[in-house]
């Protein structure tokens, strides 16, 4: 890192203050910081262009993915797909999950999590219940204000929120309880320009409900969230409604490795199109379900060209540009954790990781995925301590927020978490600089 230009100082500085003077009381995340900027992070116009193609894309997939579930369990599809989705999942979710009345319902609020590389960018995962919507809407307000032209716009955020029920409660769990402020947040300033009331509760039953219900918890996490089945029997009931849906296979990340399956070629090309299918191959990583069963003498797994997963096992570091990840329905399958960076471990350790995978995939699948290195940037913050500006060399995560409900799929925001640049997992750590995205020409 290296301090900024001087000539640049007295205004730049200026602007990150008043970024942070302008925080609210309390925050936006409890007890959680992060790196003030004097500047968005800029795209341009026809990069913003490709994130509204690929918020269409993404929102074509994941119906696809919906249809693909319900087609396996109705014997339409290979019944080892729904199987697969469901292992792990206590069998009163599942069945709630396929419920009729939620059979087109996917989730309302879209959020894929964007590696900027040298080539353009790779999709890391698609997180459907997300946190950051508060904060990328405070961001992009001030920002605005500061004379940025903010992707989706000053209040897109807020619109794109409002778009998906003109107002509701927003349940936020003990274990979500971090988001918290971030959502109180949001919902005052849908208040202040509506009639209609937006509430945020924990997680206590209650009997006032409105007719729309956003949740903001992950349903691994539903045994200990205690108004969940009183909302779960309302949504059955079609006493409210409630979003995103109580469909756990919806948040699995092994969808990519579905996505890479020859036999189901034919399925994303009919779905998707032929345009579409050949976008998302651009820039979803290739991805591998970590199955244990052997293959016949003459089969390899495709790409890594070996025959078995104990060949895979002893890679070298140099053969290792690989992450393993757990699927979902599990409280390591947020975050950076339950990720493991192929290699970045000792072969001991990576071998032990491999088996525990494997051994785990009758519970918890897991994947394998192609790593794609982040490209370096250069961004100035504010170092409090010293007061003054710093640039850093680092990487960049890209979270575009998608609002379906809307009408046209469009980006309503992009929070950049900009982290130093020997850290590969990208996240909001509190060495990072959070900024949203502004559009330059």
């Amino acid at each position: 890192m290296s301090a900024v230009a001087a000539g640049a100082d007295i205004e730049e500085l200026a602007r990150a203050r008043r970024v942070r003077e302008s925080l609210p009381k309390g925050g936006l995340f409890h007890e959680k910081s992060w790196r003030v900027s004097p500047r968005a992070f800029p795209v341009t116009g026809a990069f913003a262009a490709e994130i509204d193609q690929l918020g269409y894309r993404l929102w074509q997939f994941v119906k696809a993915c919906n249809q693909l579930y319900r087609l396996s369990y109705d014997g339409r599809q290979p019944a080892w797909i729904a199987g697969l989705l469901d292992r792990g999942k206590p069998p009163g979710l599942v069945e709630a999950s396929r419920d009729r009345r939620f059979r087109d319902e996917i989730p309302a609020v879209l959020r894929p999590d964007l590696v900027l590389t040298e080539e353009g960018f790779t999709i890391a995962e698609i997180d459907s219940v997300p946190g950051g919507i508060g904060l990328t809407a405070w961001l992009g307000r001030e920002y605005a204000a500061l004379g940025e032209d903010i992707l989706g716009g000053a209040d897109g955020m807020l619109d794109g929120f409002a778009s998906i029920v003109p107002g509701g409660d927003i349940v936020v769990s003990e274990e979500a309880a971090t988001y918290r402020p971030e959502m109180e947040w949001l919902a005052a300033r849908l208040n202040e320009r509506s009639q209609k009331s937006w509430r945020v509760f924990g997680d206590a039953p209650r009997d006032d409900w409105q007719a729309a219900v956003y949740r903001f918890f992950e349903l691994f996490d539903l045994a200990n969230v205690r108004c969940a089945p009183q909302l779960l029997e309302k949504a059955r009931a079609g006493e409210l409604r409630v979003t995103p849906p109580f469909k756990p296979q919806l948040e699995e990340k092994l969808w990519f490795g579905l996505f890479w399956l020859r036999p189901l070629e034919g399925y994303w090309r009919r779905e998707l199109g032929e345009k579409s299918l050949a976008a998302l191959r651009k820039v979803i990583p290739y991805t591998w379900l970590v199955d244990p069963a052997p293959l016949p003498p003459h089969a390899v797994l495709p790409r890594l060209e070996v025959q078995s997963w104990g060949e895979v096992a002893e890679f070298s570091q140099k053969q290792r540009e690989l992450i393993l990840k757990i699927s979902g329905f599990s409280e390591t399958a947020w975050g950076s954790r339950g990720v493991v960076m192929a290699q970045d471990v000792p072969q001991t350790e990576w071998r032990e990781e491999l088996a525990a995978a494997l051994a785990d995939y009758g519970r918890q699948p897991h994947l394998l995925q192609q790593f794609h290195k982040g490209r370096v940037i250069e961004h100035p913050w504010l170092d409090e301590e010293s007061g003054a500006l710093v640039a850093m060399r680092g990487r960049v995560r890209l979270c575009p927020y998608f609002f379906p409900g809307a009408g046209r799929v469009k980006c309503a925001g992009a929070l950049a978490t900009i982290c130093p640049q020997d850290k590969k997992l990208l996240h909001g750590m509190s060495e990072a600089i959070l900024v949203p995205t502004s559009v330059v020409d």
